[in-house]
């Protein structure tokens, strides 16, 4: 049995990210290791707005540990897309952000994947540390519970 492709209802904040001429590869679509770039995009992006992070001197940071990305359908410069994320996983000291990415309007992704951040003292960057509040706070507003592992 084949599940069913992510749809925009399956995420809870959402970023235009434009592409641009160097997103694509030889093949004429956006190169596989730029998906990546937009997954990190769109955490960052979120976690900013969130004032749960600050870049310059927070005491705690996230270390991706782990990320996984599957394609459903090509994207190519010049299409508009939206990455769609939410937290499937919230954990003491750590987390496991979801991410959609759709073209223009599109209702169902055409790549999804995964970012589990790891979060550690700035210091060492080496002992796990428990999320602040306000990142749990932030983390809590998109998490989305009863999501099967996605691995097909």
């Amino acid at each position: 049995m084949t599940k069913a492709l992510p749809t925009r209802a399956d995420y809870r904040f959402f970023l235009p990210i434009p592409t641009r001429w160097m997103d694509n590869d030889i093949y004429g679509h956006v190169n596989n290791v730029t998906y990546y770039s937009y997954f990190d995009t769109v955490v960052a992006r979120f976690l900013l707005g969130e004032g749960a992070i600050n870049l310059v001197d927070s005491p705690v940071i996230g270390v991706v540990v782990e990320t996984q990305c599957r394609f459903h359908a090509p994207i190519a410069f010049p299409e508009e897309i939206t990455a769609g994320l939410r937290v499937e996983r919230l954990g003491n000291t750590s987390i496991r952000y979801g991410i959609g990415i759709f073209k223009a309007e599109e209702e169902t992704a055409s790549a999804e994947g995964h970012f589990v951040h790891v979060y550690v003292d700035r210091a060492t960057q080496r002992r796990p540390t428990p999320l602040p509040d306000r990142l749990r706070q932030a983390a809590s507003g998109i998490l989305v519970t009863g999501i099967v592992d996605t691995n097909r």
